[in-house]
């Protein structure tokens, strides 16, 4: 940790200030006092780890492991029990819908067939430990935003044949730019003076919540971390059998970048160890060589499988020092930080850590009504809890789908569908306005739809259109 003495004067008395202020903080723990005084000593000193240009290097395929090299899984049900009896799976759940226009957490809104993604994470992990007999739990990971409304929502799996088990993000308060004073300490009382400061958090949460130790007294060795909303990240047999066998550590999944990607963290090899490189982290002369698909080749998915027993080495030590991303925002008219850290950038702190570079199915991340149109649509079957392509599209790539701010809100987005169209032969598609579609239409090749400004545009039921541009009836 930075000591004042590392210090200049100036940040030395701010630091000072912030820590008695926080040690007033009734609402928090003192793991998060001392995580947050931390992360803002860190913040002060300045240590912004600078990449070196020179020294990134491509990484080899004993650093990132090509999927299909892995080895097949035991054909063995008694061997695949006991891989799956090491495993737990936790989804991070911290995120609100309210990008989406939902109230509570981002994981009930409904994906397909009146599921929800939590509905669909536990389907698929039930069917696992029906078939070969395991007891893979559940961990969700909230916030403080979504820590009320998920206890409610896990009492209907009481029935199931999971253990779900749920545990809090730290809380940290806000910092106001201007002093960097914790924004609950001048009055504001209310949940807009705290935020989660990332989910690089999860590694010492689970062990400040017990259940890292509660894990690991249940033989458990590895923890499969994921976005709770990314469809695709899915309990995969092949990669947690080749990280027992070969003991790494940590696992990063990564896929080939489209240009749909190019902001996405990429992995690289530096001073000999597997390291995640962010567009924060790029000096400007270099950015658009970063964002190029021919050198930086593939993305960080955040589906992260880590070593349970190293997490606990790790956090005990405080070596997780990863990159403090510095998140700007504004409460009230006050100009407020947050200091956050993810996940992926402790690849560096872990032994014998890699990346494995995985199909493109196993990122299917929700972000937008537009990713749902894809979900819901005849693109994808559903099957036991799982989200399948449908084998029948040629193209490897999903359409691409710009909806208008119309479309923004699910419940917009779903009042003006009044079923799914068929994109099985889509390749893009764009609409704007006040545009409102029929049943059982088909959208084929390149399809822009948009209304005049002020004019209600219907497509009626069961039109197919095909590399068209529609302004108003009268192109249909």
């Amino acid at each position: 940790m930075a000591t004042a003495a590392t210090l200049n004067p100036t940040d030395a008395e701010k630091l000072s200030k912030f820590k008695s202020a926080v040690a007033s903080l009734p609402q928090i723990s003192e793991n998060e006092k001392s995580g947050c005084i931390n992360l803002v000593a860190r913040y002060l000193s300045g240590e912004a780890q600078y990449i070196e240009w020179s020294k990134i290097q491509t990484p080899t395929d004993e650093v990132v492991v090509p999927y299909d090299s892995l080895a097949p899984t035991p054909e063995d049900p008694v061997e695949t029990k006991k891989l799956l009896d090491k495993l737990v799976v936790l989804k991070l759940n911290g995120g609100l819908g309210t990008t989406m226009g939902c109230t509570g957490p981002k994981s009930v809104i409904e994906v397909r067939n009146g599921l929800t993604f939590l509905d669909l994470i536990v389907i698929q992990i039930e069917t696992l430990n029906s078939k070969y007999g395991s007891n893979v739990p559940l961990l969700l990971m909230n916030s403080f935003n979504t820590h009320d409304d998920t206890q409610k929502i896990v009492e209907k799996y009481a029935n199931s044949n999971i253990e779900i088990h749920t545990f809090n993000q730290s809380q940290y308060p806000r910092l106001v730019v201007e002093d960097l004073m914790p924004l609950p300490s001048k009055g504001n009382t209310s949940k807009d003076g705290w935020y989660p400061p990332g989910h690089g958090d999860v590694f010492p949460s689970l062990k400040n919540s017990g259940k890292l130790d509660t894990l690991l007294s249940q033989g458990k060795e590895y923890v499969f971390v994921a976005n709770s909303d990314n469809l695709g990240a899915v309990v995969d047999l092949k990669i947690l059998n080749h990280l027992v066998r070969n003991k790494n550590e940590y696992c990063m999944e990564v896929t080939p970048k489209t240009l749909a990607d190019v902001k996405g963290g990429t992995l690289i090899s530096y001073e000999g160890k597997a390291q995640l490189l962010e567009i924060a982290q790029v000096p400007d002369e270099h950015v658009n060589e970063f964002k190029s698909i021919e050198k930086f080749k593939i993305f960080n998915t955040n589906n992260l499988w880590v070593n349970l027993s190293a997490i606990k080495r790790l956090v005990e030590a405080d070596a997780l020092k990863m990159e403090i991303i510095p998140n700007p925002k504004e409460v009230d008219g006050i100009k407020v930080l947050q200091l956050e850290t993810a996940a992926g950038a402790a690849i560096k702190f872990f032994d014998n850590a890699i990346g494995i570079n995985v199909p493109r199915s196993r990122f299917l991340p929700v972000k937008a009504t537009s990713d749902l149109l894809l979900v819901q649509s005849d693109l994808y079957t559903l099957n036991d809890g799982f989200v399948v392509r449908n084998p029948a599209r040629a193209n490897p790539a999903n359409p691409s789908i710009e909806l208008g701010p119309e479309f923004k809100k699910v419940a917009n987005f779903l009042s003006r569908f009044k079923s799914i169209p068929s994109i099985l032969e889509l390749d893009s598609l764009k609409v704007t306005g006040d545009v409102w579609f029929g049943a059982g239409i088909v959208l084929k090749g390149k399809v822009v739809i948009a209304a005049k400004p002020g004019a209600k545009l219907e497509i009626p039921d069961g039109v197919v259109i095909e590399n068209k541009g529609i302004n108003g009836p009268e192109d249909l």
